[in-house]
């Protein structure tokens, strides 16, 4: 194994956010001398869970190894917990008595391995199969039990996308994982056809159908000549964390990564905990409460707009007819 290849890959790893985990458990396939693998990882999403599926391939010419791409899964349904892993159970056929256990960190590996069981299996999830929680059931390769609660993840599948790194460039994990989950990244080392660099706010476009490689299309939307400027819009809102420049700072580079961070606002005189997201396509911020409804966002301006201007004027003329009447 060359130690140099394996120094550049996991500095390229931790690059793209990737956990350390996942470096420890490339440098056992670069050691085997694998010719090709995948490792596996998740984060727990807004909704659901992401997997991350991250491919290796080492050169036809020499024994360095590539990552060239990784998938992101977007699968409905309640994130593991941590140390926990989905487990495909069998009846061993050479040693009666006894099962077969195959383990995936992927939840859309799993159900696929499940179904295409002939005999019977169970699905479950959890540490290992002595500690484990049933999500379905098979007997005689029908299914006769799915848990209500994994019946969406079992039956919807999953939206996925693959990235691809490109001289160690391209979407971070963190990105990627904010993309599938339909939020929008900012990125400013991005090259044309004539490879100009340029900036923009790149977002998944999910209403329209796949591509040849079964990837979304996406949409951009460039900077400065699209006319989303996040600082200025921010500060349009009362948002506490905009007074920190520290905190600022982090908020905004949050925001640009496709995260929804906790801000504190005001509603009512009073402070609240919502998150935020940036809305490039309209040039906003988008409010979540944090059971993930929205907010209108128009409440938490620092400058009423013209329709709450007027719906507080009809609101204290309707006082002031009152008042009148009494």
């Amino acid at each position: 194994m060359n130690r140099n290849n394996l120094e550049n890959l996991r500095d390229e790893l931790k690059k793209f956010g990737f956990k350390d985990k996942i470096a420890a458990e490339m440098e056992k396939q670069m050691e085997k001398g694998v010719a090709d693998f995948t490792l596996h990882d998740r984060v727990p999403g807004s909704r659901g869970q992401v997997d991350f599926t991250l491919q290796f391939r080492q050169s036809s010419q020499s024994e360095n190894y590539y990552f060239n791409k990784f998938e992101v899964a977007l699968n409905t349904g309640k994130p593991l917990e941590e140390g926990q892993k989905y487990m495909v159970i069998s009846p061993n056929p050479n040693e009666p008595g006894k099962n077969l256990v195959k383990s995936f960190e992927n939840v859309s590996n799993a159900i696929s391995f499940f179904k295409e069981q002939k005999g019977d299996s169970e699905l479950a999830a959890g540490k290992d199969a002595a500690h484990k929680t049933e999500l379905a059931k098979m007997e005689n390769g029908k299914i006769n039990y799915v848990e209500k609660e994994f019946q969406r993840t079992f039956r919807t599948p999953a939206q996925t996308q693959t990235f691809f790194v490109e001289r160690s460039k391209g979407f971070t994990a963190e990105q990627a994982a904010n993309l599938i989950q339909g939020r929008a990244v900012f990125r400013d080392d991005l090259l044309n056809l004539g490879g100009q660099p340029y900036a923009a706010w790149i977002k998944l476009d999910m209403d329209s159908p796949k591509d040849r490689y079964q990837n979304y299309q996406t949409n951009q939307y460039h900077v400065p000549t699209y006319g989303f400027d996040l600082e200025k819009v921010l500060d349009k809102f009362q948002v506490k964390e905009l007074d920190d420049p520290k905190k600022r700072e982090a908020l905004i580079q949050s925001l640009e990564n496709g995260n929804r961070p906790l801000v504190t606002t005001m509603k009512e005189g009073q402070d609240i905990k919502l998150f935020m997201e940036a809305a490039p396509r309209y040039s906003q911020l988008n409010f979540f409460r944090e059971d993930g409804k929205p907010e209108k966002r128009e409440q938490f301006l620092k400058e009423p707009t013209l329709d709450q201007n007027l719906k507080l004027n009809k609101g204290k003329e309707k006082e002031q007819e009152q008042g009148m009447s009494v």
